[in-house]
């Protein structure tokens, strides 16, 4: 982990509130999603080397051509999950653990499943160091974790060329599912929500760019 002196790290801290201030200018809302991302030091989830752009607002490359999402992708998929302290929460593709520790500031229930077994390592590191405790695995996401199910929301970091079916019955009654469809080159973030057991409510957000969703059920 990059280690930082007290002067590095004040400065660093008030880039972090400079960033929440520019997603809350963005359109983010919710006050509790804010105060989380104000709270996750995005500069010791990355590279020592980007630590001075840790707090821009755009996405930044991580081990095997992986990506630490942008922070208003992370903070509008957070919202939109519309998390209660006691929810459980399953994210796909857990990457460098920004997303995951975001999570964690909301709730104490977090789940999360990456498929680079490398990744996965070097999150849980990570997000132990900096004091979060989610439950995590390497494997295949588009299956989510049926050990664990049913879950109040389900977020995923990668785009999908359609809506995973095993994630959708993995959510509870009234749960909800955060997630980017489209091709290679766009996607439309979409919010499921399960009405009951066989009726799903669907709706469509913006439009993100992601890297593709491998799996079974994915790419």
């Amino acid at each position: 982990m990059f280690k930082q002196s007290p002067h590095n790290e004040l400065v660093l801290t008030r880039k972090r509130q400079t960033l929440v201030r520019e997603l809350k200018e963005k359109g983010i809302e919710s006050d509790a999603v804010l105060k989380a991302i104000e709270k996750v030091p995005r500069h010791k989830l990355i590279d020592s080397a980007l630590v001075q752009r840790a707090y821009e607002d755009t996405a930044l490359p991580i081990l095997l051509k992986q990506t630490i999402s942008q922070p208003y992708t992370v903070a509008k998929q957070t919202e939109l999950l519309e998390l209660e302290s006691n929810d459980k929460v399953l994210e796909i593709g857990t990457g460098s653990g920004y997303q995951c520790a975001v999570l964690c500031e909301l709730t104490k229930h977090v789940y999360s499943i990456e498929r680079h077994h490398q990744l996965y390592l070097y999150a849980s590191d990570l997000l132990r160091k900096l004091g979060y405790r989610p439950t995590l695995k390497s494997g295949d996401g588009t299956l989510g974790w049926s050990a664990y199910a049913p879950f109040n929301a389900i977020v995923v970091t990668a785009g999908a060329p359609v809506v995973p079916e095993a994630l959708k019955m993995q959510l509870a009654i009234g749960g909800r599912l955060v997630i980017p469809v489209g091709d290679e080159k766009e996607q439309k973030m979409m919010r499921i929500i399960r009405i009951n057991e066989f009726e799903f409510k669907e709706e469509t957000h913006n439009s993100f760019k992601f890297v593709p969703l491998i799996g079974k059920q994915g790419w």
